[in-house]
């Protein structure tokens, strides 16, 4: 989990061709069995409230009807990551997933707001006025398009995809600033030198989107030619030593250098102050580096998935840390079950984490694994691996109850060590990394650094302490 340190002194749904509106319902964008009504700040409120009840959404251990997520608490005190599938998101063939891996004193607040609000957000979006206006002009755009005889296909398509391309992206840059927006003014919530990650997906049908911010990382398993499953990297870990984010901190006044007892982690430093040290270059929160290069704008990128593609995986870096890529979908492939699958994952970061780093503290891990074929295990088979009939339903519900760890563990004060990596890990390139602030791709060989490793460089916080009393969260 990268976080602060201080040195100082203390599928494409078809669209109409022939000059008719391309609304967001055609783009496969629609609110099931609701009215397209102008939503409110009090609606927004009631949402938020509702949340513990809506249906097919769950955050804690468990499981849902076509996924599997599990969390533990590492060794450093109350467990900082959070993680959401919400299945049925907008519509029956949309799913909403999520790891949030929160850092600094609040960062399990930080980390558990934006796990609740920002998929809230991203609903909001499709009843909006940018959205209305985005609708208006490809209206305009697609009635000085060629008649339907003389537009051939392919050029239809690539219409539809631009379109859906530029819907999804301007409501994940929009959801992304609203929700750092939120937090900066939350009266409650000092998200000063606290902050999150946050790697989320939306899959439609065929189509899979994709924002994210930090250092939690997402993979595809799928067949290749010769029937053999590997691991596809579909984010990438935006920490300080990207070039693109190096320069554009530094293009701030913020500084990006390493300490010298841990010369492979590369951190985010005010301009007048050895502090606070923060190991990703974009994150929720963290507004005493705001002004100095640090942003909450996400990287978007958007896969159609084919029938050779078989599930993803979604972690904070408490995994990365000690597996590899391929080695989280080897895992998952050989799980007993589904439904174990997640829980089998963290269990083998446990291990790696006591054989690589036996004096170092465990990071927290939390792991989200969406098989997309849309099956999973029986009840009963979710028994044998631990999670009992009643865990599921309530899990399934949402009316769970979270502890302030996510799990039973007393309060405590604790102090993060550091830990090193003498391996070097292999490289994981080719990944399109955009600049921040354009939007725009920077090419494949750009991307020569450790950040891309299979094998990610342990960047846990240094020397401060986390709180187990919460402030109270209105």
């Amino acid at each position: 989990m990268g976080g602060c340190v201080s040195t100082s002194s203390h599928s494409t749904s078809s669209s109409q061709s022939n000059g008719e509106s391309v609304s967001s319902s055609c783009l496969g964008i629609e609110f099931r069995g609701r009215k397209r009504t102008k939503r409110t700040f009090s609606d927004h409120v009631y949402a938020l409230q509702k949340l513990s009840s809506a249906s097919n959404r769950i955050f804690m251990n468990g499981k849902s009807r076509c996924s599997c997520i599990f969390t533990q608490q590492g060794r450093k005190g109350i467990n900082q990551d959070a993680m959401v599938v919400w299945e049925d998101f907008m519509s029956e063939d949309t799913i909403f997933c999520g790891v949030f891996d929160g850092h600094g004193p609040y960062g399990h607040l930080v980390a558990r707001k934006v796990r609740d609000t920002l998929p809230i957000k991203l609903l909001s979006f499709f009843q909006s006025p940018q959205l209305k206006q985005k609708n208006s002009a490809q209206t305009c755009f697609q009635r000085n398009l060629k008649t339907p005889r003389e537009c051939d296909d392919s050029e239809k398509d690539r219409f539809i995809e631009d379109s859906l391309n530029s819907v999804w992206r301007d409501a994940f840059l929009n959801s992304y600033k609203a929700m750092d927006k939120e937090l900066r003014s939350h009266p409650n919530l000092d998200c000063f030198c606290s902050g999150s990650t946050a790697v989320t997906i939306v899959k439609q049908g065929s189509n899979l989107f994709m924002g994210y911010i930090g250092d939690s990382r997402a993979i595809l398993a799928s067949k290749d030619a010769n029937d053999s499953t590997v691991a596809v990297q579909l984010t990438v870990d935006l920490k300080p030593d990207l070039p693109r984010e190096a320069e554009r901190i530094k293009r701030c006044k913020g500084r990006v250098f390493a300490l010298q007892d841990e010369p492979e982690v590369s951190r985010v430093w005010l301009p007048f102050d050895d502090a606070p040290g923060l190991a990703m270059a974009r994150a929720f929160g963290d507004f005493c580096l705001k002004e100095y290069g640090v942003i909450s704008i996400p990287e978007f990128s958007h896969r159609m998935l084919t029938d050779a593609d078989q599930f993803i995986v979604l972690a904070s870096d408490g995994v990365w840390d000690v597996l590899s890529n391929e080695e989280v979908v080897e895992i998952v492939s050989l799980a007993p079950t589904r439904s174990s699958a997640a829980r089998s994952v963290i269990d083998s970061a446990a291990r790696e984490w006591k054989l690589k780093y036996p004096t170092s503290k465990m990071d927290d891990c939390a792991v989200v694994c969406l098989f997309l074929d849309g099956k999973m295990d029986s009840e009963s088979d979710c028994e044998e691996q631990g999670f009992s009939s009643a865990t599921l339903r309530s899990n399934h519900s949402g009316t769970a109850v979270e502890s302030d760890d996510g799990q039973r563990s007393e309060p405590c004060l604790q102090r993060n060590n550091t830990v090193r990596s003498s391996e070097d890990g292999s490289s994981f390139g080719g990944l399109p990394v955009d600049d921040g602030e354009t939007g725009d791709a920077v090419p494949a060989d750009d991307q020569n650094w450790s950040g891309l490793e299979g094998v990610t460089r342990v960047n846990s916080l240094v020397q401060l302490p986390r709180f187990s009393d919460e402030r109270p969260v209105s």
